[in-house]
């Protein structure tokens, strides 16, 4: 019996996790989820206005989904290669203006 709700708390919690992703509007929770960062790290980044959010009344705090799509696909770390790469592009086209 145990058994049986351990996995029926788990399904539920699948359900609840799939239902505020295909939600745009999320709250602190599902942002936290959706960036898989816990609600106090999520927080304090909103406290130092290092992420978009929004804060009606002043209480509680939302997110676009499409918002934080977007500050993670902007947060690029770029790999040694790529930042090579860039440099070899951009010293080739500041050699060919020169001449």
């Amino acid at each position: 019996m145990e058994l049986f709700q351990q996995k029926l708390d788990k399904i539920e919690a699948l359900l609840k996790r799939q239902y505020a992703l295909s939600k745009e509007i999320l709250t602190l929770e599902e942002g936290a989820d959706f960036l898989n960062l816990s609600k106090s790290a999520l927080y304090k980044m909103t406290s130092k206005k290092e992420i978009p959010f929004y804060n009606p009344g002043g209480k509680k705090i939302y997110f676009k989904k499409s918002e934080l799509e977007s500050w993670v696909l902007n947060s690029k770390v770029y790999s040694s290669f790529e930042i090579e790469e860039n440099l070899d592009t951009y010293l080739s086209r500041t050699q060919k203006s020169k001449l």
